[in-house]
């Protein structure tokens, strides 16, 4: 099996596991019956997007020709994700059938790896169910049902080390919010607390490029609600009514803030009470901020 090989680096996440070592130590923790198994045993098979929008995963890894895993890191909450992950499992089973030459229109069964679903979450909602299936948005199990099984940590495993990471982030943030202090201690903390130690030590360098990454698009978030706020402000002015400037402003104001704290949520896993407190939105100004986001 070819080398396992990471060529982009959307999270610490996955640049975490996109490591063979970590990615080993990632099946070990779901597959304890299968010691076995080598880091070149594992290969990256993440869907990736460099230069458009459309769907990605955050992380891809195939052991042998037995199995594909998909998992996704989210400590935002979304009960899509059965959606999501069936659309990658369906480009990863068609990356493999193109790859092996599988004919699927012959009268022999074709021999295809097992895939399984997870998301690592490191959020605090307290309900979130243990599976996650299709058939709850379906309104009932069909000719398909897609499984995801929700992963929380908390036993000092790969696992539990990076919510735990995510977990002392995201206070870190909270404290000084999108900063390099915030950053600095983060890893401080956590090499303290033995979390991703001999990680953060190997990487130290390459997880403060991601962070400051995430962190310093905060200003281009600022900028764009500006521009969207101008625009919609100019909207209503040229309407010549009062009315219609209104509207214009309102919805100039809602597009703009839309936009940020949605990037901000997207990129940095943050909550909506995060992003607006980061995007330094006063705490008595939400309600009417989540009311306008809310009707969107």
């Amino acid at each position: 099996m070819p080398e396992m090989k990471r060529t982009v680096k959307d999270s610490v996440f996955t640049c975490l596991f996109s490591d063979p070592k970590y990615a080993r130590e990632l099946y070990l923790y779901l597959h304890p019956e299968d010691p076995d198994v080598t880091e070149a045993d594992c290969r990256l098979v993440t869907i990736e997007n460099i230069f458009s929008d459309e769907q990605y995963n955050d992380l891809g890894i195939q052991i042998r020709d037995k199995l594909i895993l998909l998992a996704e890191a989210q400590s935002t909450f979304s009960a899509n994700l059965p959606v999501r992950m069936l659309l990658y499992a369906a480009r990863n089973y068609k990356t493999y059938i193109s790859e092996h030459k599988l004919r699927l229109y012959a009268a022999k069964a074709v021999a295809l790896p097992k895939v399984e679903l997870y998301m690592v979450y490191s959020g605090t909602k307290q309900d979130v169910p243990d599976v996650l299936r299709l058939s709850d948005l379906c309104g009932g199990l069909g000719a398909i049902e897609v499984a995801v099984q929700v992963l929380r940590g908390g036993d000092g495993s790969i696992v539990g080390q990076y919510v735990e990471f995510c977990q002392v982030a995201d206070a870190q943030r909270g404290l000084y919010g999108l900063s390099k202090q915030a950053i600095q201690e983060t890893i401080r903390i956590c090499l303290e607390r033995g979390i991703l130690t001999p990680f953060l030590t190997a990487k130290r360098e390459e997880v403060v490029d991601l962070m400051e990454m995430l962190f310093s698009q905060e200003e281009i978030w600022r900028l764009d609600t500006e521009y969207y706020m101008a625009e919609g402000e100019k909207r209503g002015e040229k309407r010549g009514e009062k009315r219609g400037e209104k509207r214009g402003e309102k919805r100039g104001l809602v597009k703009g803030l839309l936009l940020a704290v949605s990037s901000l949520m997207e990129t940095t896993g943050m909550s909506v009470e995060q992003a607006l407190t980061s995007l330094k939105i006063a705490k008595e100004e939400w309600p009417q901020y989540m009311e306008m986001l809310e009707k969107l």
